[in-house]
């Protein structure tokens, strides 16, 4: 089968974040073996994301095929005429569905009993307790297409390839401004991250003078509502931009701004893989720590609590462990961007 050009659909069904760091299989394919097309089966939620990147020729809604009945899912895939599928997120419903639709090459872990019984091609890997990050992970599939080489993260981020950045609409160009470090704080994370908590990003907007820094909130309009009372405490120079955008633009805006602020979330890893200045908050407990989850890129950071407190375990909002990052050690890093180099702010043409 590698004897030929190979119609690739990589599947990947759950947040932004995984997503992203999903992406470089994609470009790393098309480098090692020949493909014809590579296809990526995803949420609506992250088609956005899916279409910034340039290797990827097509965005497979998986929310739209399963609202299909199931003959009609089959008869999709069968229809695209897929070569192989790698299923990066382990979902029983998608193994069964890629073997009904007779894929010949079929690419899941061993760690999964479904996959022993609807897949042909089976990677050893356990990622619980693995000391390589999530994008190197992933890569470890590639095996089954007989790609063994490893990956430096840093060799990593050139395979990011978002490089189809929507146009900023004009109102929220507005917004930015010239003369200011433009910095975007996302402090909720939907539950799927240690936060660090509004008091901390309160006292860190505090240590950024309004003379030279323009600090834009972002989050849902849900995260928004959430934060509405601390949002209307907070000085002039701060932008609540919560609901404002849809995932195209933000990822658009956070292209054009000068870094981003946030615990391990999608935005996190949108604005590490744009090559943007990004500061990710980590807890240190396996396997939420930055070992795992860090964000790659070369202006790319973290800052981690010292020790694991264990009190979050049953309530978020009890982390000590986040609460061990002082909003001085954020500040701290924030200032460094503003003597970088490349300061320009990418903002009116």
């Amino acid at each position: 089968m590698l004897g030929k050009k190979l119609k690739i659909l990589v599947s990947r069904t759950d947040a932004i974040g995984d997503v992203i760091l999903t992406i470089p299989i994609c470009d790393i394919l098309k480098e090692n073996i020949e493909v014809s097309e590579l296809h990526f089966l995803g949420r609506s939620y992250t088609e956005d994301v899916i279409q910034t990147c340039s290797v990827i020729d097509k965005f497979v809604n998986i929310d739209l095929l399963e609202k299909l009945d199931y003959a009609a899912q089959v008869q999709s895939l069968k229809d695209e005429n897929y070569d192989a599928i790698i299923h990066v997120l382990p979902n029983i419903k998608i193994a069964r569905l890629a073997k009904d639709a007779k894929i010949p090459i079929r690419i899941g872990t061993t760690n999964r009993w479904f996959h022993w019984m609807t897949c042909n091609r089976l990677v050893q890997l356990s990622r619980k307790k693995s000391d390589l990050h999530e994008a190197q992970l992933n890569l470890k599939l590639l095996k089954a297409l007989e790609i063994e080489k490893e990956f430096s993260l840093e060799s990593i981020f050139q395979h990011f390839k978002m490089s189809r950045i929507a146009p900023l609409p004009q109102r929220l160009y507005a917004y930015l401004q010239k003369d200011r470090l433009n910095i975007i704080l996302h402090p909720k994370s939907n539950k799927s991250a240690r936060e660090w908590g509004l008091q901390n990003f309160a006292d860190l907007i505090n240590l950024l003078p309004r003379e030279k820094y323009r600090i834009f909130i972002s989050g849902t309009k849900a995260e928004g509502a959430l934060m509405r009372d601390w949002l209307h405490q907070l000085p002039e120079h701060v932008v609540d931009v919560t609901g404002m955008m849809t995932l195209k633009e933000f990822i658009s805006f956070i292209y054009h701004s000068n870094g981003l602020i946030a615990a391990s979330t999608g935005p996190l890893h949108i604005a590490a893989a744009l090559g943007n200045n990004a500061l990710g908050l980590y807890p240190p407990m396996r396997p939420i720590f930055p070992q795992r989850w860090a964000p790659i890129g070369p202006k790319a950071s973290f800052l981690v609590g010292k020790t694991d407190c264990n009190k979050c375990q049953e309530d978020i909002s009890k982390c000590e462990c986040m609460n061990q990052i002082s909003p001085k050690e954020v500040a701290s890093v924030i200032r460094k961007w503003e003597k970088s180099a490349d300061l320009v702010v990418k903002i009116l043409p």
